[in-house]
């Protein structure tokens, strides 16, 4: 795994991004003891196969981790582990092994995802704060053993056996896979949309805000509640499109139909959205209809490809949905945008980012790619920004939202703790166990700035450009400016 490449010899610690990566740690600590680990309960069972050795391993691993937490082991023994034992009366988190091959996996894990399959199938879990257990990462990233300390840790590993798990738990069947996308082909896209999106409508609804918006929010005021930033992110976006009564407007990737809602609700527009997700398209219709907006606002199954015409739209919106067109395609994403908007149009993409160009194969875009987003691919901001250029759009406007996603992400994470029992009505435990850790390791990858997510508003190159106002004032709200 992530953890034991940089302990059995190399600097694999420091991979970066993302889910998958903070996906694995969050799963290695579950295994882990300080050098000071003190016991609670009964002396360690001498008969018990792997416990001694587990220790020794682990305290290896944990000896300079600052904190504390509590590890229990698959025999029931809970240790205190961490400088700060002494000094804090209560642990933050539990870290739960139920079994050696877990410690195993920490040191000689060549599949770098077998830690995190491991959380999904019930072999390790996390109790208590779950943030502040992810947050073991930047221990293990620190973690540095002389040539001699790694051999030792070699061997002791080798010679940890497997008993039996504990009784009624573990055994989790792993999550579905997504089928695995090469060329990101239409057929593709929707199928990897609909492994995504078409969960059920019903377990979005648990943790989600009222209008079911999955994208990042807007937090005018950091004790916003969700409810409140996402209309706050809504009308942003509205305004930053100049949005006005009688603008055809096109939302590409329109989710369960919230922006074409509130635009057309609030700013006259007649609105067109477009998805891949048969479940998304039929709630968003129910929604059209149940506000009476049948006239003005119209939703279908559509690629963008597939999306007909020149110079249609006044204005376009494409909020979370360009992660999903593969970096080899960015350039027909743009052109289509470019081709389907009027000369005076604007265009705004609102996007996630990371800090290292292209797409390579890690366990961190594995994670992504193979169990939350088959499609999923993030660039540079500098290299979207390209892409839009290289279609004949012009920037007007970028602007970055890192620490309001990490504050939605959270929100959504308390929210579907809050929903679990729920929850399992709609999923499976080990789907749930999915989402969990990959939107708090999301949080946490967006507040290292790992992540990042921008909206860049751009309209067609011309030798007048689109009539913006020459402040950016508009994007503030009325009552903000009078303040």
């Amino acid at each position: 795994m992530i953890v034991v490449t940089g302990v059995i010899g190399s600097d694999g610690l420091n991979d970066p991004m993302h889910i998958a990566g903070v996906a694995a740690r969050s799963a290695s600590p579950a295994n882990g003891q300080a050098a000071n680990a003190v016991a609670v309960g009964a002396p360690w069972p001498v008969s018990h196969p792997g416990v001694d050795d587990a220790s020794a391993l682990l305290k290896r691993l944990f000896r300079g981790f600052d904190r504390s937490f509590a590890l229990r082991l698959w025999n029931g023994i809970t240790l205190r582990l961490g400088k700060a034992v002494a000094h804090e009366s209560d642990a933050r988190f539990t870290l739960v092994c139920r079994n050696p091959s877990v410690v195993r996996s920490i040191v000689l894990g060549r599949d770098r995802l077998r830690l995190a399959e491991a959380y999904f199938r019930g072999d390790i879990d996390i109790e208590g704060d779950f943030f502040a257990a992810l947050g073991l990462k930047d221990h293990l990233n620190s973690i540095r053993l002389s040539t001699r300390d790694r051999m030792s840790v070699l061997l002791s590993a080798l010679r940890l056996r497997l008993p039996d798990a504990l009784p009624g738990h573990g055994g989790q069947p792993l999550p579905l896979h997504g089928r695995a996308v090469k060329a990101h082909s239409k057929a593709e896209n929707r199928d990897a949309i609909q492994f995504h999106y078409d969960v059920s409508n019903a377990f979005y609804a648990l943790w989600l805000d009222q209008a079911m918006v999955y994208s990042c929010a807007y937090f005018e005021q950091p004790g916003d509640d969700l409810e409140q930033a996402q209309q706050a992110k809504l009308d942003l976006i509205c305004r930053k499109l100049l949005l006005k009564p009688g603008d055809r407007f096109l939302d590409i990737g329109c989710g369960w139909g919230a922006l074409v809602i509130h635009a057309a609700q609030r700013y006259g527009v007649h609105a067109h959205g477009v998805t891949l997700s048969p479940q998304q398209l039929e709630l968003a219709r129910q929604r059209i209809a149940q506000a009476g907006l049948e006239d003005r606002v119209t939703v279908e199954a559509r690629d963008y490809r597939d999306l007909q015409g020149d110079s249609v739209y006044d204005k376009v919106a494409s909020v979370g949905m360009f992660e999903h067109v593969g970096l080899k395609n960015l350039p027909v994403y743009f052109s289509t945008v470019h081709r389907l908007l009027k000369p005076s149009g604007l265009f705004l993409n609102h996007g996630i980012t990371h800090d290292v160009e292209g797409w390579s194969k890690t366990s961190s875009t594995e994670f992504i790619n193979r169990y939350v987003f088959p499609d999923g691919q993030l660039d540079t901001v500098s290299n979207i920004q390209r892409g839009m250029e290289h279609a004949k759009f012009e920037i007007a406007d970028v602007e970055a939202l890192r620490p309001h996603y990490a504050l939605t992400l959270r929100h959504w994470v308390s929210r579907l703790e809050d929903h679990h029992t729920q929850a399992l009505k709609y999923v499976s435990e080990s789907t749930y166990r999915v989402w969990r850790l990959y939107m708090a390791a999301s949080a946490l990858e967006f507040e290292s700035g790992e992540l990042g997510i921008y909206q860049v508003l751009a309209s067609k190159r011309a030798a007048c450009p689109a009539s913006l106002p020459l402040t950016r004032r508009r994007m503030v709200r009325a009552d903000a400016l009078s303040a």
